[in-house]
Order: structure tokens, then C-alpha cells, then sequence
């Protein structure tokens, strides 16, 4: 009889409405809302606004990991990091359970999701919170990326990305260094301004599209592959030497783009022609 009791005041006190706002110390803020019942469900029960700016040095480190949702980044010439992080949940107390944790200094910038309380509270409570997460972030930047169960969209970036366990579609506008994509469930689309070091993309399933710059001399090897390899470019020769496995020589030849366990077809085209491929 008193777990009976205890569960109807958690979820009475989850259904009053109520407005609660506070400031962090370095000047960002963070609002939340608790919504009532009558209020639009498909919005959550919950809501909260994440609001932080951060200066960072050219080349600085930006980690992005454990997020329950989709992942934009936009990048400038600006030397300032914009974080905005909105999370909605099915009360408080879910939002409460499950933190963004957001760590900086001027070499670097992590944003991270931690694991909720997998307990009771989770089980009166309902589904973990989830975040959508905006950056505007400078060009000049080393982008890694994990754990993300959405859509990742970032804009030209020019330093090193990795892209690791991605539930969603992939689309890079434009990349310069070196690149390593793995354990992807969904297309990926990538620019490749110039390629200085090896690129490598590993367990995706999915199309990818590869849109290359005048720049980019490669030498493109695919292994266990379910799917084709095409090209629309004029300078990339494409050899199908066996059943799953490609070559292709991009341009003069050079640098080394492997690709391994690809559950869909690779496409090769111009830089600032192609459309990014359609989502999965």
C-alpha cells in the first residue's frame, strides 16, 4: 500500500505546472519547464533550454558523445563556441535523472550525456529524456563524434573528424585533413575539400556519397561490400575486381580512402554538384 502511495504523489507532483529558471556561473543559462497534462503531449511533459558560449582556440578539440537525439553544427570564422541543448522529457524528475555534462577550456570543448537511473523511478517515470543539440562552432576546429542516436549535420570543417556509432544519416557540407567514419546506421554524405591523411569508414549501413574537391588525389579500396561503386567524375577510374570488392583511382592517385563492411553503394562526384543523398 505505501509503494501504491508513493507512486501516485511522484506522478501528481510530475503533472503540476510550473516555470523554474536559473543562471550558470560562466553567463549561459539554463530554463525549464514543467508542462501541464492538457498541454500538447507530442512536446513532452517536460522541457529544457540549455543556453552556453565558450571561446576556443584555432584547432581546439570538440567532443560531442552520449546524445539522445540529433546533432547540428554550424561553423564561422567566429573564435566562439553557441551551445544550445533542448531537452524534453517526460516530467522533471526524468529530465532530473539523465545530465548534459558540458566541460571546456580553450583548447577544448566535450558535451556529454550521461546514462540515467535505470530503477524505479525510471519505470514509474517512462522513456529517458531526449536532446537536440545545436553548435556554432569555429571552421577551424578536430571534430570527434560518438554515441548519437540521431541525425548528425555539421558544416565545413577544417581539421580531423571522426564519426563513431551514429544512429541517423550523416552529412558533412565539407572536410579538410583526415576522416574516420564507423558503426553508422544510416547515409552518409561527405565533402572532402582535400584529403591530407588516410580516410577510413568502417560497419555502415547505408549509401554513402563522397563529394570530392579539384583537389583530391586518392586511391579509393572497398572490401566486403553489399552494394556498387560508382562514379559521374571525369579524372576516377572505377575497377570491380571481385564480387565486394571495388578499386578506384581518384584523380593522380595518393592518399588511401578504404571502406569495409558497407551495407550500400558508394558514389563518387564533384564537390558543389551533387545534393546530399536522401535520408535512411
Amino acid at each position: 500500500m505505501k509503494k501504491i502511495i508513493l507512486v501516485l504523489v511522484l506522478i501528481g507532483i510530475a503533472g503540476v505546472a510550473g516555470l523554474v529558471r536559473s543562471h550558470t556561473k560562466n553567463g549561459g543559462s539554463i530554463r525549464t519547464w514543467s508542462l501541464g497534462h492538457n498541454q500538447n503531449p507530442s512536446a513532452g511533459q517536460a522541457r529544457e533550454e540549455i543556453r552556453k558560449n565558450y571561446d576556443l582556440s584555432p584547432g581546439a578539440l570538440v567532443e560531442v558523445s552520449g546524445i539522445n537525439g540529433s546533432v547540428k553544427i554550424e561553423t564561422s570564422d567566429s573564435k566562439t563556441a553557441d551551445v544550445y541543448i533542448e531537452r524534453t522529457g517526460d516530467s522533471q524528475e526524468a529530465l532530473n535523472r539523465r545530465k548534459i555534462i558540458i566541460d571546456n577550456g580553450p583548447s577544448g570543448l566535450t558535451i556529454r550525456g550521461e546514462k540515467g537511473d535505470g530503477g524505479f523511478l525510471a519505470r514509474v517515470f517512462g522513456s529517458s529524456p531526449s536532446e537536440r543539440v545545436t553548435l556554432r562552432l569555429p571552421r577551424q576546429v578536430s571534430l570527434v563524434t560518438r554515441g548519437i542516436n540521431g541525425a548528425l549535420v555539421v558544416g565545413e570543417i577544417e581539421g580531423p573528424v571522426e564519426v563513431h556509432g551514429i544512429n541517423g544519416k550523416v552529412q558533412i557540407s565539407a572536410a579538410s585533413g583526415s576522416a574516420e567514419f564507423s558503426g553508422i546506421n544510416g547515409n552518409v554524405s561527405v565533402g572532402l575539400i582535400k584529403l591530407d591523411k588516410n580516410f577510413e569508414l568502417r560497419g555502415i549501413n547505408g549509401n554513402i556519397e563522397l563529394r570530392l574537391g579539384d583537389g583530391v588525389n586518392a586511391n579509393l579500396e572497398t572490401h566486403g561490400m553489399n552494394g556498387s561503386v560508382t562514379s559521374n567524375m571525369s579524372n576516377v577510374v572505377v575497377d570491380k575486381s571481385k564480387r565486394g570488392s571495388y578499386s578506384a583511382v581518384i584523380g593522380h592517385g595518393g592518399t588511401a580512402i578504404s571502406a569495409h563492411g558497407i551495407n550500400g553503394n558508394i558514389r563518387l562526384s564533384q564537390l558543389g554538384e551533387a545534393e546530399p543523398i536522401g535520408d535512411r
